[in-house]
């Protein structure tokens, strides 16, 4: 049983998720000091407090679920095994009758690490946004479009593409300007053919959304949009899920990056009288990462040939009173392989 698995009862819902990202899980185990079985705390829960409202510094006590899927020590293996399948559960805690946790099975021991997770099947079309300079990235832009920037054996773009396809996602929709032949011919040529590739190119750069024009007619679904540079490590059918279920026209994919403030910072009252002096307080921000799920329909509301942000569309459903929904992941599930750092410390791992 690996300790890093299991958390006590006093983390937030900040800790607990800078947690997850620290240990690299997404479900952790909750038991108090004598190994009593407390409960099962999943990023699915504090996304969900999240979108609640609940305050990033809530008591994870105060979310934990009432129902939960655990294994006894007087099940078989393969009953437990059958279950895990079934539910497609990354680790099953096992507890024993006094109600101690006795050890957590892991998907790679029972089921096999040549064996992948399944997920749900989705089917959804995908468009990638490859058409700017990737300027934070020169000088190596200068020579590579951005999407072709290689990591390991593959390229961004290749990368961005499998993580789609784990979910039956398997038509591509990318949009280009900057070095357009350069990507077609390596995607044409180099890549193995497994995607269905349509490409649709801007004749002048046109914003992170004003390309979207070009697929009127050609995308009558639900639809994902993603930057060219970012990965994120989520399970994209329970975005779609929250998309759906809220009804919402669009929805954005953000962030919770902490920042640190190197200072003591001062609050005043009146007459400037000191109300509160903090020490290197730490400030939490949803940031936009540059993945969304879209409704078709709105393709027909992007202006023709002009320069126009997503941002720009957002704010014009906001002002309609329209459905926009932000569905949280936490900071290490968002890479933003368009900055030298971030990219730098990727190809590292």
């Amino acid at each position: 049983m690996q300790q890093k698995d299991i958390i006590s009862l006093d983390h937030t819902i900040l800790s607990a998720m800078k947690l997850m990202d620290e240990r690299k899980r997404k479900l952790l185990f909750i038991t108090n000091n004598e190994n009593l079985f407390i409960g099962v705390l999943s990023i699915g829960d504090l996304q969900r407090a999240i979108i609640n409202k609940y305050p990033l510094d809530t008591p994870i006590e105060k979310i934990l679920r009432k129902y939960i899927t655990i294994a006894h020590t007087n099940q078989s293996y393969e009953e437990i095994r059958q279950v895990m399948i079934e539910n497609r559960t990354e680790s099953m805690p096992v507890i024993d009758n006094k109600g101690y946790l006795k050890k957590i099975l892991y998907w790679e021991d029972i089921i096999g690490s040549s064996r992948q997770k399944e997920y749900q099947k989705i089917n959804l079309p995908v468009v990638i946004m490859a058409g700017g300079q990737g300027s934070r990235l020169k000088p190596l832009t200068n020579v590579l479009p951005k999407p072709l920037i290689p990591i390991g054996q593959k390229t961004i773009i290749e990368d961005i593409m499998d993580s789609f396809a784990k979910f039956a996602c398997k038509n591509f929709y990318i949009s280009i300007n900057y070095r357009a032949d350069f990507i077609k011919y390596y995607l044409n040529s180099f890549s193995d053919n497994k995607y269905g590739i349509n490409f649709f190119e801007e004749s002048k750069p046109l914003g992170t959304a004003g390309s979207l024009h070009l697929l009127e007619g050609k995308i009558n679904s639900t639809f994902f949009v993603t930057n060219c540079d970012i990965l994120i490590d989520q399970d994209y059918s329970e975005i779609l899920q929250y998309h759906y279920e809220n009804k919402n026209e669009l929805t954005i994919v953000a962030a919770l990056k902490t920042y640190s403030i190197p200072y003591g910072t001062i609050q005043t009252g009146e007459k400037g009288l000191l109300k509160e002096i903090t020490e290197k307080p730490e400030l939490t921000f949803s940031i936009n990462t540059g993945f969304y799920i879209l409704e078709s329909h709105l393709i027909n509301e992007i202006p023709k040939n002009t320069f126009y942000h997503i941002t720009s569309l957002i704010e014009k459903l906001k002002v309609e009173n329209r459905k926009v929904g932000v569905f949280p992941v936490s900071e290490n599930s968002w890479t933003d392989i368009g900055e030298w750092e971030q990219y730098l410390k990727l190809i590292n791992e």
